[in-house]
């Protein structure tokens, strides 16, 4: 439940404006801009980092140390997220998004002057650190800036800042890469503009730096000072932080909604997280339509998951939430269970487009469905857990999707002609691949049926003296 002060502020305010229509409140416009600025540069960074990587480790190694640089942006999620959440709900959140941008943009500055892949892989250990401890806390601030009825329009907001700004990365890196090369003097020789992407890092800095202007210029209403305790130093022992992620995890066991949505999100990220590795590979092996089809199931599934935000905004006021969720992860492997299941390019696109929308309604829902339930001293665990969970599953999707493709191909080659299987009389083609892809759906799907029962497909009907559910 957003606090009070959300509330105050937008009835102070027009409620019938653009701004408040679209954003919420006026405060969460400026976190959106920050957030905009934030993820135009961890984009900008992200294909800078991969530029300077490919060029340290050469023609031969290349490729590897782009590899173990993104490993090092991996890694400190699995291992320090839930940690990291911790820290978020015991200090003031918007000092930390402010310190956690200004560490990047410290950071950023140096990577042009870096010469070796092990320096890299230092920095890119340390600016994840920061974007892990940034993340939950601008998910914690949220509610406490809009009010219940505009949190799903905010998300879908949040969601068109973190991915919507990667195509303008992009042409921004070209565009400076390009600028930076033909640059001269002794400034240009003396801050490396001479390498492609170094003002790229110069720039991403500079993003980072007016975030953090943003943030805290940003007036934020105040929380409990839970953590007041831990300046005194009486809770800052291992067992202390043991203590808060064991109530933070109690609490996912405890609530059936804030479960199915972990359950929803993260689970299905295995079934959905092999379509990266694999989609390729079904694309050439079963429909042969080489890289063209391949590029017009990335275009479908992209305009889905647009068409599933816009369609939860629209409806969010009439939308059981709940429900919807877990009916959008269902559905979602439905639909790749029958796109996998075809033979030509036509059909297998318009379910790869069921797809999009599915998840990026089920992105709104989950998100928006855990603002509403987690109380404000939880929230920074709560997402930073999730954000564990999710980079867990997807890494495990990654590395299990061809490694199972290639074992269930040996299988079926083995006992079977051309790997075909007769079923009901009908030939039906059975490559590794394909069967991946099934067992990725059926684990949506199975995750789409464990949060339905999580949550219950009725309405809980309330307590005497309780309000009726909306």
């Amino acid at each position: 439940m957003a606090p009070a002060s959300a509330d105050l502020e937008v009835s102070s305010s027009e409620p019938g404006s653009l701004v408040v229509r679209i954003f919420g409140s006026w405060s969460f416009l400026r976190l959106w801009l920050a957030m905009f600025m934030s993820a135009t540069g961890d984009w900008l960074g992200f294909l800078a980092i991969a530029d300077l990587a490919a060029r340290l480790g050469g023609r031969t190694s290349g490729a590897i140390a782009v590899g173990f640089v993104f490993m090092a942006r991996m890694l400190p999620g699995l291992f320090f997220g839930a940690v990291v959440g911790v820290a978020v709900d015991r200090f003031d959140r918007k000092r930390v998004m402010v310190v956690c941008d200004l560490g990047r943009a410290a950071v950023l500055v140096t990577l042009p002057f870096v010469d070796t892949v092990a320096g890299l892989i230092v920095a890119s250990l340390v600016l994840e650190l920061l974007t892990l401890a940034w993340q939950p806390s601008k998910e914690a601030t949220v509610p406490n800036l809009v009010p219940p009825q505009h949190l799903a329009t905010a998300n879908a907001m949040s969601i068109a800042a973190g991915y919507g700004t990667f195509p303008l990365a992009a042409a921004l890196f070209a565009v400076l890469a390009k600028v930076g090369s033909s640059a001269t003097g002794e400034l240009a020789t003396t801050l490396r503009f001479a390498q492609e992407g170094t003002l790229g890092f110069y720039i991403d800095s500079l993003t980072f730096l007016v975030s953090a202007t943003i943030v805290w210029r940003l007036a934020m209403p105040p929380r409990p000072r839970r953590g007041a305790v831990l300046r005194q130093g009486a809770r800052t022992s291992l067992s202390a932080i043991w203590s808060d992620l064991k109530e933070a995890w109690s609490f996912i066991a405890a609530s059936p909604t804030v479960s199915a949505v972990y359950l929803g999100l993260a689970t299905g990220l295995i079934g959905g997280g092999m379509l990266v590795p694999l989609g390729k590979l079904f694309i050439d092996d079963v429909l042969g339509a080489g890289s063209a089809g391949f590029g017009l199931f990335l275009t479908v599934l992209g305009v889905g998951v647009a068409g599933g935000v816009i369609a939860v905004v629209v409806t969010q006021r009439h939308l059981p939430k709940e429900r919807a969720f877990a009916g959008a992860v269902f559905t979602s492997g439905v639909c790749l269970f029958a796109a996998t299941s075809t033979t030509t390019l036509t059909p297998a696109a318009i379910l790869v487009f069921g797809l999009g929308v599915c998840a990026g309604t089920a992105y709104v829902l989950g998100f928006t469905l855990l603002h509403e339930n987690v109380d404000d001293a939880l929230r920074g665990r709560i997402f930073a857990s999730l954000n564990t969970l999710v980079r867990l599953c997807l890494v495990s999707a990654f590395a299990l999707g061809p490694f199972l493709a290639g074992a269930f191909g040996a299988v079926v080659n083995r006992y079977t002609t051309n790997s075909k299987v007769t079923i009901a009389g009908l030939e039906v083609s059975m490559p590794g691949v394909r069967i991946t892809m099934w067992l990725a759906a059926t684990i949506m799907i199975a995750a789409g049926v464990l949060a339905a029962r999580s949550i219950g497909w009725q309405r809980r009907r309330p307590r005497r003296g309780e309000a009726s559910p909306r």
